[in-house]
């Protein structure tokens, strides 16, 4: 079910770019542009890490799924979908944090 509804969501974020600005909240975003999209992931991480301090699980829940959900709006923008962030986790999977981190640094 995890991979099925960020594949749907990600096809209604391919159709929104399509779609007039005043017709949906992001079609709206995507004519406001990167910048617009950016700060929105900026607000979203704000409110989810003050969530985790306020320690009430439903309301970490309810801003993740906002900082998920912006992310992806921002991957659309970018042309890209989130099959290509669950198989850059995949390929993470079995490597320890230490190793992972290491191969990053010689990049």
């Amino acid at each position: 079910m995890e991979k099925d509804i960020l594949a749907r969501l990600a096809e209604v974020l391919e159709a929104r770019k399509n779609a007039d600005a005043g017709s949906s909240y992001v079609a709206g975003l995507y004519a406001k542009g990167l910048d617009a999209i950016l700060k929105k992931i900026g607000e979203e991480a704000t409110e989810t890490v003050m969530a985790a301090k306020d320690g009430v699980p439903e309301k970490l829940v309810y801003e993740v799924a906002d900082l998920w959900f912006h992310s992806m709006v921002l991957l659309a923008q970018q042309g890209l979908g989130p099959e290509l962030v669950l198989a850059e986790l995949d390929r993470r999977f079995g490597l320890s944090g230490l190793e992972e981190k290491a191969g990053r640094d010689t990049q």
